[in-house]
């Protein structure tokens, strides 16, 4: 051997060395892996499995993955306490669950994801309010579009304020037996009742509300004013100028109308009224410009609206000078004489504005045309003297 090839065989020796030492070391760290492993697996497999009662239960196990949840949320006496003292009874009525629109769709850790293990992770809330604030979210994986809604809403911006009773889904909608509200009208502003029960006192002896305790279909309930999820503020300048189309909604509606002998031209005599145009002028301003000048719930009243021809209807003849004083505080007795209501003038009602208007509608075209064959007649003297 030269002593040129001497080195190279000494390196490519000592790089062979360092490749058995690689193999030798991660053969032994696999071995290591392996062993932990069955290990593991063998103190797994001695760990008892959840009891099943019969081979019934196995099989309804397997069917409904609820009943796992239900082996302690089953227990009348179960329940959770918060550190400032609220009680959360955690029982689950299982029918009721299954009688509700979730409950052929979703499981119970579809909502409850954070309680997928056992024991259960421990809760970082103070109080029964602050754990209905943290859980309603888990709605949104679902009705993702509704809840973007509420953000825009009344009870949101409350909620933003730091006002805790806030509504919420869960609040009007409850956790696990919820229902199609729109199935049963009564129910929508019972539920509204829950927060706003002097104003659904008020409501339910409405001629609107006493109608929809008889189950009539036709009248307006809360959300059909108010909205769903997007509630807005009633109290702001948008809503009052759009209160005469919400209630013309109905009342401008015909087909509606005539089938409680109603008038359905309360729109367009309200819009002809000095009101009416001084309302349509305020819709060209700015949303932040407050429209003073009445608007319907002015004269009828909001949620106590009564019947026309209810003696304790603000719009009856004997309370109407007391309605009109709410913006004329001088007005005199005689003061709603100047006013035509919702009628349109005829030989019978208002028979001398009738008959002025009828008046003016043949003079003024007559007046027209006179001025029309004026000219003509001007233009051809002119044109037959030159």
């Amino acid at each position: 051997m030269s002593e040129r090839q001497e080195p190279r065989m000494v390196l490519a020796c000592g790089r062979t060395a360092r490749l058995l030492l690689a193999l030798v070391v991660c053969s032994a760290f696999a071995a290591a892996l392996v062993l932990v492993g069955a290990k593991r697996g063998l103190a797994l497999r001695d760990q008892p499995a959840p009891a099943l009662d019969s081979s019934a239960q196995l099989a309804d196990a397997r069917v409904d993955p609820n009943l796992a949840c239900l082996d302690c949320h089953r227990d009348p006496s179960l329940s959770m306490t918060f550190p400032n003292g609220d009680v959360l009874p955690l029982t689950s009525d299982i029918q009721a669950f299954r009688q509700s629109v979730h409950g052929d769709r979703l499981d119970c850790i579809d909502c409850h994801q954070r309680h997928r293990e056992y024991p259960h992770p421990a809760l970082e809330v103070r109080s029964r309010r602050d754990y209905a604030r943290a859980e309603y979210e888990a709605c949104k994986r679902c009705h993702f579009e509704n809840y973007t809604r509420t953000l825009d809403s009344m009870h949101f911006d409350a909620m933003a304020e730091g006002d805790a009773d806030a509504a919420i889904c869960t609040d009007c909608h409850t956790a696990h037996e919820v229902t199609r509200l729109e199935d049963s009208p009564i129910k929508i502003a019972e539920t509204c009742s829950h927060c706003h029960d002097d104003v659904y006192q008020s409501y339910a002896q409405s001629v609107h509300g006493s109608a929809l305790r008889e189950e009539n279909p036709d009248v307006p309930q809360c959300i059909d004013c108010h909205g769903v999820h997007d509630i807005a503020s009633a109290t702001t300048a948008t809503f009052r100028r759009a209160s005469v189309d919400l209630c013309a909604e109905c009342h401008a509606d015909k087909k509606l109308m005539d089938k409680y002998d109603i008038s359905s031209r309360v729109l367009k005599t309200y819009l002809d009224d000095f009101h009416g145009k001084t309302v349509g002028f305020y819709q060209k301003q700015t949303a932040e410009v407050w429209p003073d000048v009445a608007v319907c719930s002015d004269c009828h009243g909001v949620h106590d609206i009564k019947a026309v021809d209810d003696p304790e209807s603000s719009v009856v003849k004997e309370n109407l000078v007391t309605t009109c004083r709410g913006c004329h505080p001088d007005a005199a007795s005689n003061f709603p004489s100047a006013w035509l209501s919702h009628y349109e003038p005829d030989i019978n009602k208002a028979s001398l504005v009738y008959l002025i208007k009828q008046y003016y509608l043949v003079l003024i075209p007559v007046m027209v045309a006179g001025l029309v064959l004026n000219i003509v007649l001007d233009l051809w003297r002119l044109a037959r003297n030159r």
